[in-house]
């Protein structure tokens, strides 16, 4: 060994010191072993958040949390609502949409998707799946959003039901009440 080696690195290392490279031309060097992606112009100009790109949730998954929200709803209405209009001696099979249980049934929906979203930014079910839902800005879910989503967009979502597979077809994975407030739901970083 000639040590010819090491004085050629040590003279390198000794003209990166003295010439200290610019912020702009430090983005181009790549370390060995550790190389990083190009940036091009036309990367950093989109418009579009990739924040959640590729952890969208499909519509299947989507599909059982929300038939497992279902369950848990229909288990809370049991639980709750139907002792207490019995002890009210309430009827509990009325027809019509402006019945007292159909009324009750509805709070109950809306106040779960409502308040589940807005604190813990899932429902019982989308915890099991490992889903959560997000704003597609990255901020945190407002009370407008949540309402606007859950309430208003889940109410038009739940009274024309083929509107859910809309989330089959959106780049992000959408569907309509999503949509409508610019949210999305994506698989939980674990």
């Amino acid at each position: 060994m000639d040590g010819s080696g090491i004085s050629d690195d040590k003279s390198h290392f000794q003209a990166e010191t003295e010439h200290p490279v610019t912020q702009s031309e430090s983005s181009n060097i790549q370390v060995q072993g550790n190389p990083q992606p190009e940036i091009h112009e036309h990367d950093k100009a989109e418009p579009e958040n990739h924040i959640y790109a590729g952890l969208y949730a499909g519509f299947w998954t989507r599909f059982w949390a929300y038939l497992l929200d279902l369950i848990v709803i229909g288990s809370i209405n049991r639980m709750i609502i139907n002792p207490v209009f019995r002890a009210l001696d309430v009827p509990l099979i009325e027809d019509g949409v402006l019945s007292p249980m159909a009324i009750a049934t509805a709070v109950v929906f809306y106040l779960y998707f409502v308040l589940m979203t807005k604190y813990f930014g899932q429902t019982l079910g989308k915890m099991v799946f490992g889903l959560k839902v997000v704003e597609l800005d990255g901020k945190g879910l407002t009370w407008g959003t949540v309402i606007f989503r859950e309430w208003i967009g889940r109410f038009i979502s739940a009274t024309i039901m083929v509107l859910y597979v809309v989330v089959a077809f959106t780049k992000k994975k959408q569907g309509l009440h999503d949509l409508f407030a610019d949210t999305t739901v994506i698989y939980e970083p674990r």
